[in-house]
């Protein structure tokens, strides 16, 4: 796989008119392009394929579906069918989806939310043994696992043993990734994109240090970069 298709973009705008300024300006830099809840709430269903006929070789709808599973089920059903090439459930939900054709769309459980740390997890009820997130993700990976998905989405942090637990063609998805020098803003476990390729990442997930760049093509470039000094070590 080439460094550039590890790179997924981050979508986080409220307009299908900016998300398609975007792919036009970074398609040639980035592998994926990722429409996340804010857009599609926001844009519509059809935006998937605007991105696409704006230059996107690959769409990665992050809806993180969490619902009783016959809703589950109709509404992967309606995004496969928009031809999106992987797409995100809850993982303690992974197995709602058994023997359901997702087309050529690769299913990823999300594990544990970015944004949340030790504190959260244990306000939100976790068990003790549960309120460390690297725990907590390698529970859920277990669960995404075993209903047959292709991989997961944790953070960089718990990515080796994920890579560990999962086996080498799993994928692994990481958002949560920051340059050296950039802020975390709302993101509790953060990670360098070398740092997270060499711990086991098979993807990055990037947003705000491109999209909000004096020059987001050159903080694409970085970010490939990053992942070919990781996939290096």
């Amino acid at each position: 796989m080439n460094p550039r298709d590890r790179l997924i973009f981050a979508l986080d705008v409220d307009s299908a008119a900016q998300a398609e300024d975007l792919v036009r300006l970074l398609a040639s830099e980035v592998g994926v392009f990722k429409v996340g809840l804010e857009l599609f709430v926001s844009a519509g269903p059809e935006v998937v394929d605007r991105v696409r006929r704006a230059g996107a070789r690959a769409v990665f709808l992050d809806l993180k579906l969490h619902d009783i599973p016959a809703t589950m089920r109709a509404a992967a059903r309606a995004a496969a069918s928009l031809g999106v090439d992987l797409m995100t459930c809850h993982a303690d939900q992974a197995g709602t989806f058994d023997g359901l054709d997702l087309g050529g769309a690769q299913l990823l459980g999300v594990t544990v939310l970015t944004s949340l740390g030790p504190g959260e997890l244990r306000d939100m009820g976790y068990p003790d043994q549960l309120t460390h997130p690297q725990a907590l993700v390698l529970h859920r990976a277990r669960l995404a696992l075993s209903a047959g998905c292709a991989g997961v989405v944790c953070s960089g942090r718990e990515a080796e043993a994920v890579r560990g637990l999962l086996g080498p063609q799993a994928l692994v998805v990481c958002p949560g990734i920051r340059p050296a020098s950039g802020e975390a803003h709302d993101q509790k476990r953060v990670m360098t994109p070398a740092r997270a390729m060499a711990a086991g990442a098979s993807h990055i997930v990037v947003g705000r240090p491109i999209r909000t760049a004096a020059d987001p093509v050159a903080a694409a470039r970085d970010m490939v970069a990053g992942i070919e000094s990781g996939l290096a070590v």
